[in-house]
Parts: structure tokens; sequence; C-alpha cells
């Protein structure tokens, strides 16, 4: 095979479809930076879990005087003093316990002030109105329904609270919207590869005149297909470096020059993991346009 002959057929195919070409490039970077994005925002859930549920705890609120009349929990009056020795004695008898914090009222008290000093209702309340509590920090944290258990409905328990579900309607909508990425993101790709097709098909069918003369002179089906199928590669691999550009910009102006400056609490994906994306969407952008080239050119290319 003469690398020149199917360099020049290369050349003329790109040139003759140029607008269908810069629409193919368009439409898969598009699609691919959505799907690396995708897959960088389930990483970033994934970080942001392993982060935030590592500092997870449990409360168990203690029932106070004014609970006893308003809470059924508590309708046997205020937690006793053996009662919370014996919370204490058995949380530490559980294997899942990491670690155990005693918060009193005053302290409650304070720490309300402090998180909500500009709240109209930090006024009205008085110490004696606050929870004392435990706070348990488990070892692992899905381990909370051990603790649900043991002490749900116990005397002087009035509320055990897992932090964890207060997390879980912020994970959700983040998988939700990269569920939503994912589904625009199919639709480019098919978008793409429609464009891929009806581009093969033009410029097959503008070419039938060499690619019969070729076939009468002996020139193999793979031979004949070659250059239509390195059309399609080559405008998939540059939209999918345009799609690189893209997750590489994104990553360096939105996260790390952005987010990261304003939002300090959340522990944002480093470049490895853009890295580790790349070579895959350079692959994926080589091999599905060549793919459905080659595909189509075995129902259109007949002569």
């Amino acid at each position: 095979m003469r690398a020149q002959f199917v360099l020049s057929e290369i050349s003329v195919g790109l040139r003759r479809n140029l607008t269908m070409t810069f629409a193919v490039i368009v439409s898969v970077a598009l699609s691919l930076a959505l799907a690396g994005g995708s897959l960088l925002a389930r990483e970033q859930v994934s970080t942001m879990k392993g982060f935030w549920y590592d500092k997870v705890q449990v409360s168990i609120y203690l029932c106070n005087k004014n609970d006893a009349s308003s809470d059924p929990n508590c309708d046997k009056g205020a937690v006793t003093s053996q009662q919370k020795q014996e919370i204490k004695t058995d949380l530490e008898k559980l294997d899942v316990v990491e670690k155990i914090y005693y918060e009193s009222a005053d302290e409650a008290y304070k720490h309300y002030k402090e998180d909500f000093k500009d709240s109209p209702l930090a006024d009205s309340l008085t110490a004696d109105q606050m929870q004392e509590s435990y706070r348990v920090k488990l070892k692992d944290p899905t381990k909370y329904q051990v603790l649900q258990t043991a002490f749900s409905g116990r005397q002087g328990v009035q509320e055990v609270q897992d932090q964890r579900s207060l997390l879980e309607n912020i994970f959700n909508l983040l998988n939700g919207m990269n569920i939503a990425a994912l589904c625009v993101m199919a639709l480019m790709l098919v978008v793409a590869l429609l464009l891929i097709v009806n581009t093969v098909r033009v410029s097959a069918f503008s070419r039938r005149r060499e690619t019969g003369i070729m076939r009468l002179v002996g020139a193999s089906s793979f031979y004949i297909q070659m250059p239509f199928i390195l059309e399609a590669a080559i405008a998939g691999l540059i939209g999918a470096g345009f799609a690189c550009v893209l997750l590489v910009l994104g990553k360096y102006f939105l996260i790390n020059n952005w987010l990261q400056q304003k939002i300090l609490l959340i522990n944002f994906i480093g470049w490895d993991a853009v890295i580790k994306v790349l070579p895959l969407i350079l692959a994926v952008g080589v091999l599905v346009p060549a793919a459905a080239a080659f595909i189509t050119l075995r129902k259109y290319l007949k002569v």
C-alpha cells in the first residue's frame, strides 16, 4: 500500500466535506468533554464521600426537662445521671465505636450561639433549653444502624441522629447531575455518529468513480476503505483533542482558580484524576468514529 496515495485521498476527502467534518469534530469534542466531565464528577463525588463520611458522627440527644411534655420519647422526664453513665458504658462496649464525645447543655448553647449568631432565635433560647448529647465517631460510618437499634427508644434518649443522612441529599443531587450529563453526552455521541455516517456516505458517493477504478485494477476492499476510515479517525482525534483541552481548562479555571477559592470545605480532585481520563478520551475519539466508518462502508461502498 502506498502511504502517499492514502494520505492524498484523506486530504481530498477532508477538503470536500469540510463543513460536515467540522460538525463531526465539534460534536465529538462536546460529547467526549461531557463524558470526561461525567467521569471526573463521579470521581469527585467518591472523593467527597470518602472525605465527609470519615468525619461523620452519630449524635445521641438526651432528654431535658423541657422535652418531657412535648416529646413522647421523653415522657419519663429528663435523663438521669445513672442513665447517662449507662449509655456511655454501653457505647464503650460496641466494637463499631471509635471515639465518644460528651457535649453538655452549656456547651451546646455556646456552639449554637457561635453557629447561628445572626439568627433572630439566638437571643430567645437559654442554656437549659439545649440538649446534652453524646457525639459518637464510628469506625465505619455505614454501621449507623447498630447505634440506631441499640439506643432509639431508650429511657433518657430523645433522638439518635446520623449526620450521614444530612449529606445524602447533597450526594444524590450530585449523582443526579452526573446522570443528566451522561444522558446529554449519549445524545451528543449519537449525533456525532450520525454525522460520521453521513460524512462517510457522501465521501464514498463523491468518489465512487475512483473506487470503481481501484476495484477493477485489483485493489483490496481494505485498501479502498482505508482513506475513509482514517478520515473519520482523524476527525475524531481532533475532536477528542479539543475535548481534552476543555477538560484541562475546566480543571484549571473552574476548579483550581474559582471553586477551590470559594468552597474551602470540599476536597477537590487533583490533576492525577484528569490525566487518567485523557488517554481514554483520545482512544474513544479515534476508535468510535473509525468503527462507525468501517461499518458504514461495508453497506454503502459497493462498487
